[in-house]
């Protein structure tokens, strides 16, 4: 067992002015952990460096959250844990499955049918180059006359249904907002994460540019 000369226990922390809250906050992690041979306990014991408490203790921040009160704590890990989701999301690249128009169109009809929970098609497309346009992005194409895909449902369906299957297709990314629950911190994140996907999809498809600003406004 480590010196408890060097180190603090729980107990000896809330002697210190420490809630529990503060300690996970501020503390994080204990510096040992492990089984006291002198006593039978479920738990394990937790022990903290004193340097590590004592250099904690002289920071603004603890001082805040001392005179703000118990939840003061929780709230400053939770402003924490937002601040770092929103940078991610904003930070994290989107990849957007690159296909050729007919193909997105057949996937995004199929996609349209598939039960709701089924994972997505496989992003990768079929052999063969997409037709592009002069930036680069796939090109629309009118449907020949009598194709199926062209007649499966109202006017701008398609379009709409395109849109669908790309953002289900980049729900992959929804692990960015892992760590945030309920409140005006996820839902922020998820409308950051909402139009980035919106933006990317518009980039690699320009003639979905349209319905993807719809969703934005």
């Amino acid at each position: 067992m480590a010196d408890r000369m060097t180190y603090l226990r729980a107990d000896g922390l809330r002697g210190r002015g420490w809630s529990d809250g503060m300690v996970r906050a501020l503390l994080g992690w204990p510096d040992v952990q492990g089984r006291d041979p002198r006593r039978w306990s479920v738990a394990p014991v937790r022990l903290y460096l004193l340097a590590r408490v004592e250099a904690v203790e002289r920071s603004p921040e603890f001082a805040r959250c001392a005179e703000a009160g118990p939840g003061a704590a929780a709230r400053a890990a939770a402003e924490r844990r937002r601040q770092a989701v929103l940078a991610a999301v904003r930070a994290e690249p989107v990849r957007v499955p690159v296909l050729p128009v007919p193909e997105l169109e057949r996937r995004a009809a199929r996609h349209r049918r598939v039960p709701a929970g089924a994972g997505p098609e496989a992003a990768a497309g079929p052999p063969g180059a997409a037709a592009r346009g002069p930036s680069g992005a796939p090109r629309a194409r009118t449907r020949p006359p009598g194709d199926p895909v062209a007649r499966v449902g109202p006017p701008g369906a398609l379009v709409r249904w395109q849109v669908d299957y790309l953002r289900h297709a980049l729900s992959r990314y929804d692990v960015l907002l892992d760590g945030l629950h309920g409140g005006v911190g996820r839902a922020e994140a998820e409308r950051l994460l909402h139009r980035r996907l919106l933006e990317a999809v518009a980039a690699a498809y320009p003639h979905l540019a349209a319905e993807c600003r719809r969703r934005l406004r």
